[in-house]
């Protein structure tokens, strides 16, 4: 059928429509633009901010503690250069997955991306394609759409010629030729998007709670450092160029760019690291969600086994073998289906075309077989055993015996009719049975083994027989295997549906939007579920998942819809990138406590002093040492660390958990200060000199309770940036405003460290143990 009686647009049409601007072009992409990235790390709220705080130091006249400009100058380089490198792997990554269109042009049928379909473009639709732009069909080979991306509705729509192919839709059985209508931003799908995404984002409970930080230190920043001016200059002894500097100190600590710095470019790495590892992130949150997951769900072709089916046997029930092979000889060929099974009957079968074709309904998932009406032969029908005779003893224990060894069986039968208007068939008689068997992936073991080492719940969810899903995934050594349900008795009230998925991991004869409500019943139960799947069936429930990863060689409805694309298709590298995305994930969790502590306590000093009217206790070079040595380097190689760590949800919470009590320690040991410095007579520089020293310990301690548990290269670390501290203060003491730290009077900064260390203990202790109880 293929292109005989359709010759298509010919190249002058083509070029004539792409003139006219008629092109399928999209403003979607999964990376951004250069421009979009140059813009992304320059053009921001804090960047400009901090620029205007730089003014304010120049007209101070104060140019050393112009210092801070320098990082932030230096983060957006970084920041830049390490997203357009990303930027560029992913592209190429991108080019191999994108979605497909198989066009006539020329009279020749060629497959193209859909971004260069052009208007009145012919095209081919088959089971498992995207709908890429609006489509009118033109012949119809029993086409079933599922609209769910649009409509929200899950069952199938039978289209006839006549009807519209909505892009954003995805064909779920039959095949045809369609001419396309719409282009571009004319396409129905493009247009509802405009208005609300269709598509579920990743969660990430992490970029939520950073929003949460930067949105409310936003809305303090202006007045707080207003109203810290105003009592700076007011204090005794201050002059207009001083209250600049001090202001410009307490709203520098306040500002978290560092953290929104070091999550993004986190993640922009995670993104390069998994493209290395041959996984397509499609959105960066699903990294997060996919370090988070604990409950995975899976299919069995292609993840337990390795989807190269092969027809092993015959057994006739009512026909000979003969008869059996002389129908399938027509069946296999009479569909134009793209998927395992069909390449294993066309490979069993030879192709004969001798019957005639009267009428015929493709397979789909939610119905389970096909079906077909010869002119002279009788009407036959091809699925699975369960949905087509259910009382036969005789039948139900052969397939019993099948499945029990890990076989895939189908059954042929007569049908006495076939019903076209609802895809019905009627009056199965059972001719035989075709036994399909299956090979085990080497590596399953390994991978379930892992993923049960952490803490991570395989689900294995299949339209298979239950009893043959099972048997394969004990033999594979899926822990809780032969715990298995056939979906057909699922509850159909959600709530009993909650109650039940707990007890089993093993689901057989599941509908598509039965994958969905499984999904949704382990979230509901508060589960954090990854997805795993490569075809059409697969699509409702890779949407709704938390993280949703979808095999690079499965189908382009899948792929669009996942968060992840694997581009080996091979499920045993999941463990490699669920390590990765922990790791990942774990390291921000990490180095933000550093971040969070300065923000905290920045924010407390400077309403604190706002109140007692003194002078603030650090100047803008002061904060650029401790950010250095205390943030920024620890920061970059903590980062950077290989680490496997299985992180818990309640991102700030385990952030509070060390940078809450650092922060409180910070403002008590500089109020402290303040009492020490008027009971013995200090001037403002040895204030400034116990202010910094104490700064600098209490941000090494941060240091040291973010790198536990030590090993080697952390303990390095530690000591590394403690040197770096000692070394500037003692060579430099003039150009960061303190006296040497050799003068004597320094001898009382010896207890107020040690009361320090007893306090940020304490303050510790007690932090963890209210976040406990809550």
């Amino acid at each position: 059928m293929e292109g005989k009686d359709y010759d298509g647009l010919t190249g002058a049409e083509v070029k004539a429509r792409i003139d006219k601007g008629q092109v399928n072009t999209s403003d979607s992409h999964i990376s951004k633009t250069t421009a979009e990235i140059v813009r992304c790390h320059t053009l921001t709220y804090f960047n400009f901010l901090n620029l205007f705080l730089g003014v304010l130091v120049i007209i101070s006249g104060q140019f050393k503690n112009l210092t801070f400009l320098g990082v932030i100058i230096c983060n957006s380089v970084i920041g830049i250069f390490q997203e357009l490198k990303v930027k560029k792997l992913i592209d190429n990554l991108a080019v191999i997955t994108a979605s497909k269109a198989r066009v006539c042009r020329n009279g020749r049928f060629k497959d193209i991306p859909i971004e260069e379909l052009v208007m009145d473009d012919l095209v081919s639709v088959e089971n498992g394609n995207q709908i890429g732009a609006d489509c009118v069909v033109l012949d119809s080979e029993g086409i079933e759409v599922n609209e769910s991306m649009i409509t929200g509705e899950s069952r199938p729509v039978r289209k006839l010629p006549g009807d519209t192919l909505w892009s954003g839709s995805f064909m779920v059985a039959g095949s045809g030729r369609a001419k396309v209508i719409h282009v571009g931003k004319d396409n129905y799908a493009t247009q509802l998007a405009s208005q609300a995404k269709q598509k579920k984002r990743a969660s990430s409970e992490m970029q939520d709670s950073i929003k949460r930080i930067i949105k409310v230190t936003g809305t303090i920043l202006v007045p707080v450092g207003i109203l810290l001016f105003i009592s700076q200059w007011g204090a005794e002894g201050i002059t207009f160029s001083d209250a600049l500097v001090n202001t410009v100190a307490g709203v520098i600590g306040m500002i978290p760019e560092g953290l929104v710095l070091l999550t993004s470019i986190s993640f922009i790495l995670g993104v390069g690291r998994l493209a290395g590892k041959q996984a397509l992130v499609q959105e960066m949150e699903a990294i997060e969600a996919l370090a988070r997951v604990n409950v995975l769900c899976l299919d069995k072709t292609g993840t337990i086994t390795t989807g190269a089916l092969e027809v092993v046997e015959l057994i006739p029930f009512g026909e000979n073998v003969a008869r059996m092979r002389d129908v399938m000889n027509e069946i296999a060929f009479a569909f134009d289906d793209v998927n395992a099974t069909q390449d294993a009957l066309m490979a069993y079968f030879e192709k004969t075309s001798k019957w005639k074709i009267k009428s015929k309904i493709p397979f789909s998932s939610d119905r389970k077989y096909r079906a077909i009406a010869f002119e002279e032969e009788g009407n036959y029908v091809l699925g699975a055993p369960e949905f087509l005779v259910k009382d036969n003893k005789e039948l139900n224990e052969k397939v019993d015996a099948c499945s029990r060894d890990g076989m895939r069986v189908l059954l042929l039968g007569k049908c006495s009719g076939i019903n076209m208007t609802d895809m019905s068939v009627s009056g199965v008689e059972p001719s035989g049975l075709i036994v399909i068997s299956d090979c085990i992936r080497p590596e399953a073991r390994g991978t379930f083994e892992y993923f049960a080492s952490q803490n991570v719940d395989i689900k294995v969810i299949s339209g298979d027989n239950p009893v043959t899903v099972s048997n394969i995934a004990v033999k594979a050594g899926l822990e809780g295997g032969e715990r298995y349900i056939d979906a057909n008795t699922l509850p159909e009230d959600f709530e009993e549906l909650r109650e039940v998925v707990p007890n089993y991991t093993v689901y057989g004869r599941v509908r598509p939007e039965q994958k969905q409500r499984i999904v949704k019943a382990y979230q509901a139960n508060g589960s954090v579920v990854g997805m795993v799947g490569d075809g059409v069936n697969d699509v409702l429930a890779l949407k709704d998942a938390n993280c949703g990863i979808a095999m690079a060689a499965g189908s382009d409805a899948a792929k669009q819809v996942a968060h992840i694309v694997l581009m080996d298709s091979n499920f045993a590298s999941m463990k490699s990138i669920v390590r990765e995305g922990r790791m990942i994930i774990s390291n921000i969790e990490r180095v933000s406590a550093l971040y969070l502590t300065k923000t905290i306590y920045s924010v407390l000093l400077s309403i604190i002093f706002i109140i007692l009217g003194r002078t603030y206790p650090f100047v803008p070079i002061h904060l650029s040492i401790i950010s250095t040595t205390a943030i920024g380097i620890p920061s970059f190689i903590l980062t950077l660390e290989q680490t496997e760590t299985v992180t818990s949800n309640g991102f700030m919470r385990n952030v509070l958990r060390i940078s809450l009590p650092s922060a409180l320690t910070m403002v008590i040991m500089m109020l402290i200060n303040q009492v020490v410095a008027g009971f013995f007579g200090f001037d403002s520089l040895m204030l400034s000199t116990y202010n910094l020293i104490l700064a600098g310990c209490i941000s090494q301690m941060v240091v040291w309770e973010v790198c536990r548990p030590m090993n080697t290269r952390r303990r390095v670390l530690c000591i590394a940036v403690g040197v770096i501290f000692v070394a500037a203060i003692f060579f430099l003491p003039g150009f960061f405003n303190i006296t040497h730290i050799l003068n004597w009077r320094l001898i009382f900064i010896i207890p107020l460290m040690i009361l320090t260390g007893c306090l940020m203990q304490w303050l510790t202790k007690a932090v963890r143990i209210l976040t406990k109880q809550r």
